[in-house]
């Protein structure tokens, strides 16, 4: 008998002969032990008793099919090299669409008798090739087939007895040099073998959720029945792997509980009172609730996580500051970490405007509740940053905004509390470590704000770590935003109406963002194009087109600025601005922009969040394909923020129908923000969600779907909380331990953590 830590050498049979098949199982597919073997799923399954519906076929394309032979035929030709003669053999298979034809060749007059034999007329098996045109007949091009008989053993490997599997065949995950039935076979002698294994899901909670044990449910998913059994067997996969991901993080947020922090009651109240008596207008039902939860948080002795998510434009900056002076009136200092220097630099104005006099500590005017608001960015001089540096030292100073820069050995706090951290940014393990130890050993409370709303699922599964408020009331004020997409693809013409409209709203006395996504023709913003941009075209269709053109390039800051300064927009005010002007340079066009004197800002996506210029009411955003959902709608908010109209044009190349567009026309459609955000995880891929594209690795979630498997999440999580509430350290479950230690220390934990 064998465990599932044994080799997977041990299941696979004559196909650990053959050393590249082997290798190409254990190191491209990573499946080194049994237990890599049996949790490697099937992707998909075909009906064994039914021929496959196959809908319309293209060349190049990869199939595999059920399906029927209905006819052989051998036609003798003459070898032109040698003159000999040959045998060319055509085979016939049905499906439930298109009949393909299988063609092989042959030396001698038994070689037709071998392929006569080893596929007979009526014989129903899995045909897997390339699909392929030949004389106006569908062909499949070397084909894998097995057969599906009764284990007459006719001397074909591949060939199944009908008896090992039910109605359906499954189909794995491949890599090249493997074939789906190698590993079928290995998979279904390993289930024969298994000895017992140490279920990782404690018998108490697969009684309560109905769930098979380990041993079944391998069985249900790769020898299944009925689509039933798959079903099930899913399920308790994928409520294994929710519960492993809420047991890691509900660990997290205990360790963090431990660890203690002081606690900010608010002192007097005296900078948030008179802060709050000056504002022009009232807050909001949600800004109101959100700043309790945050303030009785900050009074806990104990760090706040706490994620707050809210639409464009929902007040969320508010909300942060306010917590901000809570934390310096309750005698702490608070900073708020931006992403960007423009954005820094935009939260710096608006805040000290926003406190006006209260920003002023020091001053004979100022009154007596009053702190001071300092700004610290990368581009900073050493002379520029000394007294700032000294004032937060010696806690004159209660908030300073700034980047990254802030997290430097030279920055140093009287009594750090509280670390506001701004869009695109998680606050990890190091970045938290470094601010601890500028705030005199305690760690700070956090609060982490985005614009991009998660769903529950999301929160629960990627943040849940952290608290979640949110915040979905729109302050009085804000107008609506009309969005419409510029398919230049279908009319080019319509390119030139976009800047006869950015016109007429400058004549009107309105501002206008356009926005590129690059610099310079060669040069993109860091972090700008979002990896839900262009598809890139098939093989199949670059075959077929091998002399399609070029793709035209991206629009470009530079460029686009020189063509609309001598051509459409003359006579307008443009400038420009990106991350690679100097840090002077995009303050001083920032304050340009919002003085109201420049009619035009060509931009890159420096603007997307933060920005808050009233007066300006349309974004052009060029090549908005290469935008992802989330990011057009942050980009759009930055207008109709004043009270007045706002319009936003998706300029596009792509073509209808294609990914590019749908996801251009779904945010056209809305400007619901949290319906979006689905939209947004149900068009990119899932991997994307703990980070795939930025760490490199495949993504932590292999079974599971946040969006479609959001009870399961939700069950799990319950379950991972009265396990950790008996146990933390999970001894009476040791696998289910070894599980979460090998998820903490893996590459997707360590994204969770400093992502």
């Amino acid at each position: 008998m064998i465990g599932l830590d044994s080799p997977v050498d041990a299941v696979l049979g004559d196909v650990r002969k053959a050393q590249k098949k082997r290798d190409a199982i254990v190191e491209r597919l990573g499946l080194a032990t049994v237990g890599d073997l049996l949790h490697h799923l099937p992707r998909r399954y075909l009906k064994t008793g039914e021929l496959t519906e196959v809908a319309a076929l293209e060349e190049g394309e990869m199939i595999t099919v059920i399906g029927e032979i209905r006819g052989i035929e051998a036609h003798s030709y003459t070898d032109r090299r040698t003159g000999g003669r040959r045998w060319r053999v055509g085979v016939d298979v049905a499906t439930d669409g298109p009949r393909l034809r299988m063609t092989f060749f042959a030396k001698h007059g038994s070689g037709v008798e071998y392929h006569r034999k080893r596929l007979p007329v009526g014989r129903r098996g899995m045909f897997q090739g390339t699909v392929g045109r030949f004389r106006e007949e569908w062909t499949l091009t070397n084909p894998q087939i097995v057969l599906f008989g009764d284990g007459d053993g006719d001397g074909d490997a591949a060939n199944l007895a009908l008896g090992s599997f039910g109605e359906l065949y499954p189909i794995y995950p491949l890599t090249k040099g493997v074939e789906t039935w190698e590993l079928q076979r290995a998979v279904a002698f390993a289930l024969t073998v298994l000895d017992d294994v140490d279920d990782p899901i404690p018998a108490a909670v697969r009684e309560r959720h109905d769930l098979p044990d380990l041993v079944t449910a391998f069985r249900l998913v790769h020898l299944p029945r009925t689509y039933g059994d798959v079903t099930r067997g899913q399920r308790r996969f994928r409520f294994e792997e929710a519960l492993v991901t809420q047991l890691v993080l509900g660990r997290r947020r205990r360790e963090l509980a431990r660890v203690g922090a002081q606690a900010r009651d608010g002192g007097d109240g005296a900078l948030l009172a008179a802060f709050d008596a000056r504002l022009p207008f009232e807050l909001t039902a949600g800004q109101r609730e959100v700043g309790e939860r945050i303030a009785a948080d900050l009074a806990e002795p104990r760090p706040m996580n706490r994620l707050l998510q809210g639409e464009v434009g929902s007040g969320k900056t508010l909300v942060a500051l306010r917590a901000m002076l809570h934390v310096v009136d309750s005698g702490g200092q608070a900073a708020l970490l931006a992403p960007t220097e423009v954005l820094a630099q935009q939260h710096h104005r608006s805040i000290t405007a926003m406190l006006g006099d209260l920003a002023e500590a020091g001053q004979l005017t100022a009154p007596a509740a009053a702190t001071r608001v300092e700004l610290l960015t990368g581009s900073m001089t050493k002379g520029q940053r000394t007294a700032p540096l000294s004032r937060l030292a010696s806690g004159e100073s209660g908030i300073v905004i700034g980047t990254h820069a802030l997290l430097e050995q030279q920055v140093q706090f009287a009594d750090l509390g509280l670390v506001v951290v701004d869009e695109q940014h998680r606050f990890g393990v190091e970045q938290r470590a470094a601010l601890t130890e500028k705030s005199g050993g305690a760690p700070p409370h956090v609060l982490v704000m985005t614009a991009t709303p998660i769903p529950r699922t999301v929160a629960m599964t990627v943040f849940g770590d952290l608290e979640v408020s949110t915040l979905r009331e729109l302050p009085a004020g804000r107008a609506p935003i009309q969005t419409t997409v510029v398919p230049l693809a279908d009319a080019p013409h319509w390119f030139g109406r976009v800047w006869e409209r950015v016109r007429e709203e400058v004549e009107k006395g309105h501002q206008v963002y356009v926005v590129c996504p690059r610099i310079t023709g060669d040069v993109a913003e860091q972090g700008v194009l979002d990896d839900a941009g262009p598809e890139p075209e098939p093989p199949t269709a670059r075959a077929k087109r091998p002399e399609k053109a070029a793709a035209p390039p991206l629009h470009a800051v530079e460029e686009v600025l020189a063509e609309l300064s001598y051509d459409q927009l003359a006579g307008l005010r443009l400038a420009a601005l990106h991350g690679r002007l100097p840090a002077e340079e995009k303050e001083r066009t920032m304050r340009a922009f919002g003085a109201g004197e420049l009619d035009v800002l060509v931009s890159t996506t420096v603007i997307e969040v933060g920005v808050d210029v009233a007066n300006a009411t349309t974004m052009v955003l060029l090549d908005a394909d290469r935008f992802g959902v989330s990011q057009l709608h942050q980009l759009r908010g930055r207008v109709g923020r004043g009270g007045l109209p706002g319009l936003c044009l998706l300029v596009t190349r792509a073509r209808a129908g294609s990914d590019a567009r749908e996801r251009l026309e779904a945010v056209a459609a809305t400007t619901d923000g949290f319906e979006l955000s689905r939209v947004d995880l149900q068009m990119r891929r899932e991997g994307d969600v703990l980070g795939r594209s930025q760490s490199g690795w495949r993504s932590s979630l292999q079974n599971l779907r946040v969006l479609r498997d959001e009870a399961t999440i939700v069950a799990a999580r319950e379950a991972a909380e009265t396990l950790l509430d008996a146990d933390e350290a999970l001894r009476s479950t040791p696998r289910l331990a070894a599980a979460v230690s090998d998820l903490e220390a893996s590459v997707a934990a360590e994204f969770m953590e400093k992502a």
